[in-house]
């Protein structure tokens, strides 16, 4: 008996043919986590500027532009120095801020005096003495833009 062309045989069967590979990409729950984190970095983003708490005296100068983070020396209002967010003594600073600005620029790094308006005059003039007498010649004071003028 021959098999005719339309017949199946045994271990025959139809052929199927094969589906293309489906190729694309479901982006949306890529987009989903990407906002929800642009969500919680803009949301924890100003959190993360804390430094030292100290209360600036106004003035009606005008605010420079920095393109970097800056090096800043703070005075609270108990007399205690920080450089950038850590104690120092003023016998320390010196030191200190010579070996900061060895990795950075040098010298001509320009460093923010934050002194707070309750702080004596004196202390905030002996940090700045210091910092002039050992080299650094762009010592800047900070100060809060005056309210009400």
């Amino acid at each position: 008996m021959a098999m005719g062309a339309g017949s199946t045989g045994v271990g025959g069967g139809r052929r199927h043919r094969r589906r293309p590979v489906m190729a694309e990409i479901n982006v949306t729950p890529m987009v989903d986590v990407m906002l929800v984190l642009l969500i919680i970095f803009m949301v924890s983003a100003p959190l993360l500027t804390v430094g030292v708490p100290v209360d600036l005296p106004q003035s009606q100068a005008k605010s420079l532009d920095q393109d970097k983070e800056p090096l800043a020396v703070s005075v609270n209002d108990k007399g205690q120095i920080f450089l950038q967010n850590t104690e120092v003594k003023i016998e320390e600073l010196v030191a200190k801020m010579k070996a900061i600005t060895e990795t950075r620029q040098g010298a001509e790094e320009r460093i923010f005096v934050r002194g707070d308006k309750k702080v004596d005059y004196g202390t905030v003039m002996r940090v700045m003495g210091a910092l002039s007498g050992a080299g650094f010649k762009r010592v800047a004071l900070v100060t809060e833009v005056e309210q009400g003028s």
